[in-house]
């Protein structure tokens, strides 16, 4: 069995995407130093936590044996060495699930680790995130939903500090495993080199990278005129509602990823300077620094920074209807000539 496994819990946009690629497109390289990134591919894990997220726990159906979760279990008991699951997912995983991961390695060594981001960019991202699964708030109401916070009566706001409630998140993990096995990695602020978090990762897991392949697709975002397009396309499909899986491969992959988001060197960004968000950024911080926990990097890095950018009223119409024609355009073209998945897709098909 696996003399250790490492659990790369999140959070969500905390350049997760990036190590799970090149962790995926390094498997020879890690397998040679003992290092094995578990599942057939990256959807083997994905598959595995939403296994484990809706199975195992008081009122829900038992974890099948031949199930998602415990074929990866199956897998990483097979393997000699040190195993990988990366999945963003487990981050928000309660107390109850979070028994169940241990439970499942009685005799592994399991180390977790808690990327983070500031919040000042976290924000934006996040917005970014939920247009491109069917969310129709607008960045003004987002940004609102998430300053108030109410999680009972807001959907955004649930979502939103559910995944980027780190202080509450990395207590309750480092509680579970204790302090010795957990690690918290700090994004670097913007003007680093982008290789800076994967040297910071490697270094805590223990990995030479030395010649490890980096370049590897990133999770592509999109620009602020997009987003926009997107949102109101949301709203409009709402009336008749497409299914999960057609939403997510003909909106999220096919206009948004393959689409909408090449083009976004053409578009502004949106900015971001709230004295709310640097406030509770520093509030963020302090429940981490009060944890005492082991940190790769800084928590400086995560002292919130005005986002440059433009505000909601400088994307006009034009800017939108430019986004529009784009997005339709590549879908037309992969209607015409129907693409197949490139390998970097294959291996991370949901990101």
């Amino acid at each position: 069995m696996a003399e250790r496994l490492i659990l790369h819990i999140g959070a969500m946009k905390s350049g997760t995407s990036f190590i799970q690629n090149v962790l995926a497109a390094n498997r020879e390289a890690l397998a040679a130093q003992g290092y094995y990134f578990a599942g057939k591919n990256w959807r083997a894990q994905v598959l595995a936590v939403l296994d484990l997220t809706e199975h195992g726990a008081d009122g829900q159906e038992p974890l099948a044996e031949d199930g998602p979760w415990n074929r990866l279990v199956k897998e990483v008991d097979a393997i000699e060495g040190t195993a990988i699951i990366s999945m963003e997912f487990l981050g928000t995983r309660a107390r109850r699930k979070i028994k169940l991961i241990m439970d499942s390695f009685p005799h592994t060594r399991i180390d977790v680790i808690l990327t983070v981001r500031d919040l000042a960019r976290t924000i934006p991202a996040m917005w970014q995130e939920s247009v491109q699964n069917y969310a129709v708030d607008t960045w003004p109401g987002f940004v609102e939903e998430v300053r108030l916070g109410d999680r009972e009566k807001s959907r955004a706001a649930h979502w939103f500090w559910k995944h980027q409630g780190i202080g509450n998140m990395a207590r309750r993990w480092s509680d579970m495993f204790g302090k010795d096995h957990f690690w918290l990695i700090t994004v670097p602020p913007s003007g680093q080199p982008s290789s800076l978090l994967w040297d910071r990762f490697v270094q805590t897991v223990g990995i030479d990278a030395s010649d490890f392949d980096l370049s590897v697709r990133r999770n592509p975002s999109i620009g602020a005129a997009s987003a926009f397009v997107l949102r109101a396309l949301n709203e409009r499909l709402k009336t008749e509602p497409l299914t999960k899986t057609a939403y997510q491969r003909t909106i999220k992959h096919g206009l948004a990823k393959r689409g909408l988001a090449t083009r976004d060197v053409k578009e502004p960004t949106l900015g971001l300077d709230e004295p709310w968000v640097h406030e509770r950024g520093k509030q963020e911080i302090e429940k981490l620094r009060k944890l005492d926990l082991k940190v790769v990097g800084d928590l400086a890095d995560l002292t919130p920074q005005p986002v440059s950018g433009v505000g909601p009223d400088e994307i006009t119409a034009e800017d939108q209807l430019g986004a529009a024609v784009d997005g339709l355009e590549q879908l037309i073209r992969e209607q015409a000539n129907p693409r197949r998945a490139t390998p970097a897709e294959r291996r991370n098909p949901t990101s």
